[in-house]
């Protein structure tokens, strides 16, 4: 990627030579030591208040690298031709994060990891946390510095932090209605974004499912088929977790109350590894919008806790509330990260002039 270029500065507002960084006059914050903007204590305490949510622990999945993609493809090979001809290298600036929606915030962590991947000398503050709740016209955080590296990252910054935010708000919607039952994504997640959109799941309240083919052996039904029957693929698993000296969760897929049943027996009459049945596409929909939730509770009462139970199939926030209350212990949802819609947030170095226009078009 090419270098991004370090920051005669004109006298415009919100922009000033790096000897001269001056602090908005619209802006709540104070300016504090080293000329940098410090935070109302309100809002310091706001964004310590929840603990940063770690993201997934993935052997070989490498973040600065996605990052690193990200910004390249961004850059091409001549880097942001619009900064280099409209901005001068030691123009300084600062940018107001703006919450143009309701929902859950996500993406902040990632997010001081771009910044500090195009420019360390940027400086960021965060008025809110990961996981926390935004309302449209928001200020939730600032980035100050070179202008041109704010300017490089923001969209990376955006592209990121929306998706994130988009699948944190459904995931909150749907893991509040689903109580006691929780709610994980499943591997539907965009390519090269796996290990993103599930730190997204976990900031949201959701649980994550397996990470990838490695860490979870999930006997689905095209294993099924090829094996022979149910009882065959349980059997060839836990010959191949012994031999192999592994030990791994295990889950088999069901379609019908049979396969429950000769999952049971199996289970019965052999020492597994098995750990979770999952009772797929037992929530059957009905003409009039609602759902039939009569097979998932008979597969429920017949496992009787002997294993973890997952409920998947016709999941929306419609069905959730009713799915949880037939006791399954976990809900698995694709649509939480291949169905997102993108939570609409802003970066704005003229904070005034955008929400004027935010609440022109009822998004402030």
């Amino acid at each position: 990627m090419p270098a991004i270029p370090t920051a005669p500065a004109h006298a415009r507002p919100l922009l000033v030579a790096r000897r001269h960084r001056l602090p908005v006059s619209s802006s709540p914050l104070l300016t504090g030591r080293a000329g940098l903007l410090a935070r109302p204590r309100a809002a310091l305490m706001s964004a310590q208040a929840r603990p940063p949510v770690a993201p997934p622990a993935h052997p070989t999945y490498d973040l600065k690298a996605v990052i690193a993609l990200a910004l390249a493809e961004d850059a091409g090979d001549r880097g942001d031709v619009s900064c280099l001809a409209t901005i001068p290298s030691d123009v300084e600036a600062e940018a107001t994060f703006i919450a143009k929606a309701n929902g859950v915030i996500a993406g902040i962590s990632l997010a001081d990891m771009i910044f500090n991947q195009v420019d360390p000398s940027l400086k960021v503050e965060w008025f809110e946390a990961d996981g926390n709740y935004v309302h449209k016209g928001l200020q939730f955080g600032k980035v100050y510095g070179c202008a041109r590296s704010i300017i490089v990252a923001e969209r990376v910054v955006l592209n990121f932090m929306q998706r994130m935010s988009g699948i944190a708000t459904l995931t909150k919607a749907m893991s509040d209605a689903a109580r006691p039952a929780c709610i994980l994504e499943t591997r539907k997640t965009a390519p090269g974004l796996r290990l993103v959109d599930k730190w997204a799941v976990l900031i949201g309240g959701g649980k994550n499912h397996r990470l990838g083919l490695f860490d979870m052996v999930m006997i689905k039904d095209n294993h099924i088929s090829v094996a022979g029957g149910i009882a065959n693929a349980l059997r060839s698993v836990d010959e191949f977790l012994e031999k192999e000296k592994l030990t791994l969760p295990v889950e088999v897929e069901t379609r019908t109350i049979e396969e429950v049943k000769d999952v049971l027996k199996y289970a019965a009459e052999n020492r597994t590894s098995l750990t979770r049945i999952m009772l797929d596409n037992m929530v059957v929909p009905l003409s009039n919008g609602d759902v039939d939730v009569s097979m998932l509770k008979e597969a429920v009462h017949l496992i009787n806790g002997r294993f973890e139970t997952e409920a998947s199939g016709n999941v929306t926030i419609d069905t959730v509330k009713k799915i949880g209350e037939t006791g399954v212990t976990f809900i698995s949802s694709g649509a939480l990260t291949h169905s997102v819609k993108a939570l609409d947030i802003s970066l704005k170095i003229d904070t005034e002039l955008a929400l004027q226009v935010g609440r022109r078009t009822n998004r402030a």
